[in-house]
């Protein structure tokens, strides 16, 4: 089992759910990964953290409208100063959304779109540490930036967030820097001008982790999810891209045979 108490500043720390049916997916992801449920009081809006086997691996939020934002899954990164990286990443060009705010002793958090225009939120962790698994079956595995202005981008998070790029292809045909801690890749930002629909923003994905790419489509599908792409075998593993219930996209992941 993967787990941790400390995430390294610039890599993924957390994710959530913000949700207009909040019930509908709770038991969805519920019931697909085997997550349960723990919060949803007014203190905090009504926000729910899901656990799987005790440990803490994603957020949900109530959408109730009011922002205008769409439901989504937002990506956070690990900060050690929430209000002087938000101040850097509005000097850098990005739209800063939600200023840095404390979540009572919890930690500080933020969150924005940035220079590409994709959605990025900011955790300065307190009393919650973020994941306390991942990398494994049933919890956050890979986080994948498609993104329309690619060297922008890439420099805005290596001078805002710290990460390390890496270029792993240079091609036009497959433009891609993975953000590392290290040697251990946490992330990736993918140059999808060429494909990414009109209309279609910017945007973070999320993959879940399996053990069974197709059992696990056909187990979201009964559950009333939508296949985006279906599973299919890739240098990196088996992978699928569904859209929930409420049309809230996420991506599968089966790694390959060892």
């Amino acid at each position: 089992m993967t787990s941790r108490d400390d995430t390294p500043l610039g890599s993924p720390i957390w994710i959530d759910l913000l949700s207009s049916d909040a019930e509908r997916s709770k038991t969805f992801y519920g019931s697909l990964f085997g997550w349960s449920a723990e919060g949803g009081g007014e203190e905090f809006g009504g926000y729910v953290n899901f656990s799987k086997d005790g440990h803490l691996v994603a957020g949900l939020a109530p959408n109730d409208g009011a922002s205008g934002a769409p439901d989504a899954w937002t990506v956070y990164l690990a900060v050690a100063d929430a209000n002087a990286t938000a101040e850097s990443a509005s000097s850098h060009g990005a739209n800063v959304f939600l200023p840095a705010m404390e979540v009572g002793d919890l930690g500080s958090m933020a969150v924005l779109s940035d220079p590409g225009g994709a959605v990025i939120g900011m955790w300065q962790p307190g009393v919650h540490r973020g994941f306390g698994l991942w990398a494994e079956t049933d919890s956050a595995t890979w986080f994948e930036l498609f993104t329309r202005d690619f060297g922008t981008t890439v420099d805005f998070y290596r001078d805002v967030f710290g990460c390390d790029p890496h270029n792993v292809g240079d091609s036009p045909e497959f433009r891609y820097t993975t953000l590392n801690e290290g040697e251990t890749q946490v992330a990736g930002i993918m140059d999808a001008g060429a494909f990414l629909p009109e209309g279609v923003p910017a945007h973070w994905s999320v993959y879940f982790g399996t053990d069974d790419a197709d059992a696990s489509v056909a187990k979201a599908v009964e559950l009333g999810a939508t296949v985006v792409a279906a599973a299919e075998d890739t240098p990196y593993g088996r992978l699928a891209s569904l859209a929930d219930p409420l049309g809230v996209g996420f991506k599968l992941i089966q790694p390959p045979a060892s």
